[in-house]
């Protein structure tokens, strides 16, 4: 198979999907890979490395003429322009609460694997929960760097890898900690609507890390609770790509990172993660390479009714929409993903 790896080019984002390591055992297994030239510059991968390990080194456009394309983050505009009709793509795609760019990947009849819902046999997400543990370990410093101080109080929304990750870095930092989840579990309080306002209320810090896998985020932080927030109190939006848990949370990036808003600060970055971009990128490489080459050696196709865990990821197939709720979102028809329209492509 030919696989290619571009460039990503979303604001402040310096990963890459496939480290020089996994691009070689791809390539020793007999396969083709396709490396943007630099894609690994800000993940400390220079060029000669994707070279070494026997990838062949192209431009943007090239990249996409490959039966997979591996990247890091959902398509952006600049991508569109290279990208060909019936491609599949395998990267974190979002597409839940983001009804035009579903459209605009159906239109060309793209199939789209996302990363973030991918499930190992034990229910756990392999390519979320690294990322997930890095923005969570991140929150709290974010939230020093722009209070200005330590937090004394945090609230953590959540209780998997972010949430869990963001406690510890919060009480490292010598901070009061209260978690709220959907069900209370020992050290974990149930995320009630009185809980939540209790200590949203007393929090300098409120950290939301929930994620619902497939669904919008629920808003536990609705606009008359935050505007009673304490001034100068923060937000860190863990949850953002799906949607936020805050009414008033709304995209930033990198370059601009915060805004206020009722009075208080909230940090929306969806891609926390690119702040650590050799980290990440070896964490996510390493994570994503045993699907690359299941796909890679069976066909996406054959890979798909072999293994549940991709076959549950996949939101568009041929440029049909195969998941409930974004076939809601964008008014597409839903199409079951079954063995028999797969294997008219097998």
């Amino acid at each position: 198979m030919i696989v290619g790896v571009p460039r990503e080019t979303k604001e402040g984002e310096r990963r890459v999907a496939l480290s020089p390591r996994a691009v070689q055992e791809l390539v020793a297994a007999g396969h083709d890979v396709l490396v943007e030239t630099k894609a690994g510059l800000g993940a400390g991968f220079p060029d000669d490395d994707y070279r070494d390990s026997g990838a062949d080194l192209v431009v943007a456009r090239d990249t996409w003429d490959a039966e997979l394309v591996v990247k890091v983050k959902e398509p952006q505009d600049a991508d569109f322009k290279s990208m060909p009709k019936g491609v599949a793509i395998f990267s974190f795609l979002h597409l839940v609460g983001a009804p035009d760019r579903a459209q605009a990947l159906a239109a060309r009849g793209v199939s789209a694997i996302a990363w973030e819902l991918v499930r190992d046999a034990l229910g756990r997400s392999p390519l979320l929960a690294p990322m997930s543990i890095i923005a969570g370990r991140a929150s709290i410093e974010i939230a020093k760097r722009h209070l200005g101080r330590k937090p004394a109080r945090v609230l953590v929304l959540g209780a998997g890898p972010a949430a869990m990750e963001a406690a510890r870095a919060a009480r490292n930092a010598a901070a009061q900690v209260t978690m709220l989840a959907r069900r209370a579990r020992e050290g974990i309080e149930a995320a009630t609507p009185e809980a939540i306002e209790r200590n949203a209320l007393e929090a300098d810090v409120v950290v939301a890390a929930v994620f619902a896998a497939g669904e919008p985020t629920p808003k536990l932080l609705p606009r008359s609770l935050v505007r009673r927030m304490k001034r100068g109190a923060m937000i860190v939006d863990i949850s953002i790509e799906e949607g936020g848990v805050a009414e008033t949370s709304r995209r930033t990036t990198h370059a601009k990172p915060v805004y206020v808003e009722e009075g208080v600060t909230h940090y929306c970055v969806g891609n926390i993660p690119a702040a650590y971009p050799h980290e990440a990128s070896v964490a996510l490489s390493d994570a994503a390479l045993p699907y690359v080459l299941d796909m890679a050696h069976a066909g996406i196709a054959a890979a798909l009714m072999e293994a549940n865990e991709l076959r549950d990821a996949v939101l568009l197939w041929e440029g049909r929409v195969t998941h409930a709720q974004v076939a809601h979102e964008t008014g597409l028809p839903y199409t079951a993903l079954t063995d028999g329209l797969l294997a008219e492509s097998t």
